[in-house]
């Protein structure tokens, strides 16, 4: 079997294709992240039966929620169903017989994005916020602005990690969105 030119160059085509996204998806995929809380989101706890432990509820400076009975639990780092899972233990433990608690997020964190944009700041995250999205939130990047040097800070203060970012690049809460100057 012969391949022609043309057949060759559109495999070897197909090929660098196959493997660009092979390597690209898992790359963008590791810049998502599985939700988690900090200080300053706001979640709806429900205790159903119970609707004097129900309520809404802001994560404090230290990753707290301060809930009655139990006082406060440690909230940061978790996902919603471990929260859901750590009241329900808590309550479990000597105040109610048969717990049910639901977790829901009613208002995330605040982003932040700084750099080369008219309107540096703290802003309301958005579900579904994409870099461009937080650019145009932000007024808009400046004349000086770099669209191909942009980094999302992500995580705490404890241990960020800067993550290089497109304009098609997911902004979670907390994010710090920089967006670097332009040199001619």
């Amino acid at each position: 079997m012969t391949l022609s030119i043309h057949s060759f160059l559109h495999l070897l085509h197909t090929a660098l294709i196959v493997l660009f996204v092979a390597l690209w998806l898992p790359a963008q995929a590791s810049a998502q992240t599985v939700y988690t809380m900090g200080s300053g989101d706001t979640i709806r706890v429900t205790v159903f039966g119970e609707p004097d432990l129900s309520g809404d509820f802001t994560v404090d400076a230290t990753g707290r929620l301060n809930l009655a009975l139990i006082g406060p639990v440690d909230v940061r780092n978790l996902t919603a169903d471990q929260v859901r899972q750590k009241i329900h233990d808590a309550y479990l433990d000597g105040y109610l017989r048969h717990p049910d608690v639901a977790v829901e997020i009613i208002a995330f964190r605040p982003f932040f994005i700084m750099g080369e944009v008219n309107q540096p700041g703290s802003y309301d995250y958005v579900p579904g916020m994409n870099v461009l999205n937080a650019i145009a939130v932000g007024g808009g990047m400046t004349y000086r602005g770099d669209e191909d040097d942009i980094e999302i800070l992500r995580g705490n203060d404890s241990n960020r990690v800067a993550i290089p970012a497109t304009l098609a690049t997911i902004v979670m809460p907390g994010d710090i969105v920089r967006v670097a100057e332009r040199y001619f």
